[in-house]
């Protein structure tokens, strides 16, 4: 059977009622929510449910990959730095990727399909790949607009900035009377080169990775294909950009000053690393664990939540 490069529209097209809960009940009135969502809009919510359900997990193993990132530190030193701010600072700086995840991933996935069944109508001859891969593209470019939200996680997860700033309020309140707007997208360079090709490489190889696995016979099978597919992607594409994140997580943790350009703070912390790829990588691992877990959980849950509603 030929494999799409992208996941098709008809692939997602939701299944009658009865397909969905066959051997058992379905747990929410037949078409009620889908018809109040409409098509589209069940894409966005599921997106977000999908993005809160995993950092409200993943959160404390975030925290530990953002202190690597920052400090080139071992992870034994990030778990000591978090055992010296203690319980009560473990979840300090949640807010902003709760709101932040959320609604990004909601526009990844809703975007994503609103894009590509709109360009799709006006391709024309342009290959669906060509048109799949534009919109992917556009999504993740327009995610871009919520930089501010990674802004003030970044700086209430540096400790160095506990006593200024008090929580996500005021934070976003001292950035604007202080500083203003632009200050809010510090770091925005690295997170556009960052979206669009990884937004671009996720849908890609959804599909085609998906079909790679054992066939699923049952319910629990699909989701832990889900899991699987979209964990593989996740970690693959977070240790590919991850030295745009080192770059992003130390231009965002400065608070006025010039805005210096991506290369230039690349290659600050390639210097004070000692020219070490390794150390430039420091936290890659952690990464790499904490994507697996992360994306495994936003897939399984987005395609599980699209067949409830």
């Amino acid at each position: 059977m030929a494999v799409s490069t992208m996941d098709s529209e008809s692939a997602r097209t939701p299944q009658p009622q009865s397909a969905l809960t066959k051997g058992g009940h379905s747990l929410l009135p037949a078409g009620a929510l889908s018809t109040l969502l409409g098509h589209q809009g069940k894409h966005y919510v599921c997106g977000s449910i999908a993005a809160f359900t995993n950092i409200v997990i993943t959160f404390p193993i975030q925290k530990l990959l953002f202190r690597q990132q920052l400090h080139g530190v071992l992870a034994t030193e990030a778990v000591r730095q978090l055992q010296r701010d203690g319980l009560r600072n473990l979840y300090r700086g949640l807010l902003p990727p709760l709101l932040q995840k959320s609604t990004t991933v909601a526009i990844m996935f809703g975007l994503y399909e609103d894009f590509s069944r709109v360009l799709l109508d006006r391709a024309g001859d342009v290959p669906e790949l060509v048109t799949r891969s534009f919109a992917a593209a556009l999504a993740g470019t327009t995610e871009a607009i919520l930089t501010p939200f990674e802004r003030v996680q970044t700086l209430l997860q540096d400790h160095r900035h506990h006593g200024r700033f008090n929580n996500t309020a005021h934070t976003f309140r001292t950035l604007l009377t202080e500083y203003g707007v632009r200050e809010c997208y510090r770091g925005l360079v690295p997170i556009l080169l960052r979206n669009g090709p990884s937004n671009v490489l996720f849908f890609g190889l959804r599909g085609p990775i998906k079909e790679q696995l054992p066939e699923a016979k049952n319910k629990t099978g699909h989701l832990v294909n889900d899991f699987v597919c979209g964990g593989l992607l996740g970690a693959g594409l977070g240790i590919m950009f991850y030295p745009l994140n080192v770059v992003k997580s130390r231009a965002q943790s400065q608070v006025g000053g010039a805005f210096k350009p991506c290369k230039e703070v690349l290659l600050t912390v390639w210097r004070e690393r000692g020219g070490s790829l390794a150390m430039l990588f420091r936290g890659a691992h952690l990464n790499y664990h904490r994507s697996l877990l992360s994306w495994g959980i936003i897939n399984a849950t987005y395609e599980l939540l699209l067949k409830l509603l």
